[in-house]
Formats: C-alpha cells, structure tokens, sequence
C-alpha cells in the first residue's frame, strides 16, 4: 500500500507535499491504474494532520484527473495514457541524479544547497528550451 511522509522543515505546504507525492508516484509507475490512495482517516492517523488537509489534496488530485473517489469506497488512481518515456530510461536517469547527490553532498553541499542548484539549472534548462 502506499503511504505518505511529510516533510515539516520544507516549507511547503502538507497538502502540496501529498499532491506532489502522488503525482510522481504515478509517473515512476509506483501508482497504477485502479490503485487505492489510502483513506483520509489513515492518512490522518499515519501523519496526524488535520483531515481537512488530506481531504484538500485528493479534491487537487481529482481536478486533475488524476484521480477519482468514490463514495464509500475510496479514491482510486484513474487510467492514464502510458508514459511515452520507458521505465529504463527514469531507472537510467535515477541512478546518475544519485551519482551527482553523492558528490554534491561529498563537496559539502548542504540539501539546502543542493535544492537551489537544482532549481536554479531546471529553470535554465527548461528556459532553453530542453526541458
């Protein structure tokens, strides 16, 4: 089953971090067509947040289309077209990102550090054109 953290020194806020969560857990294939996120109550009880928090990030989730609820029974990952990227190539991408944490952190970067220089090179990139 899946499960959520949270990150209480990120700043960002709970609801964000469960939206966010699914929506990469969907993308690396984590989350598949027809799966049950947990219930609000779990989610609840798991993280002890407020239920109207929980509840927030489904409503997102469903906006999106990304998923459905289902009353009384749960809120299930909808179908989605398949990734055109092939699970290799995330596999392949994922080994050299941690390859290059390895040695940021190495250097003596801090993950505060480390975020900045990885967002300040996605905006660059994704200015260019290439992202």
């Amino acid at each position: 089953m899946f499960h959520f953290r949270l990150d209480t020194h990120s700043g960002v806020p709970p609801y964000r971090q469960l939206v966010q969560q699914v929506r990469q857990a969907v993308l690396l294939g984590f989350l598949r067509p027809g799966d049950r996120l947990p219930l609000i109550r779990e989610v609840v009880e798991d993280l002890a947040i407020n239920p109207n928090t929980v509840a927030k990030a489904y409503r997102q989730l469903e906006q999106e289309n990304l998923v459905t609820g289902r009353p009384g029974q749960g809120t299930f990952v909808n179908d989605r077209p398949a990734p055109v990227i092939p699970a290799s190539t995330y596999t392949s991408l994922r080994r050299g990102l941690a390859t290059w944490l390895r040695r940021a952190y190495a250097a003596g970067l801090d993950e505060q550090a480390v975020d900045a220089l990885l967002t300040s090179v996605h905006q660059e990139t994704k200015n260019e054109g290439v992202a």
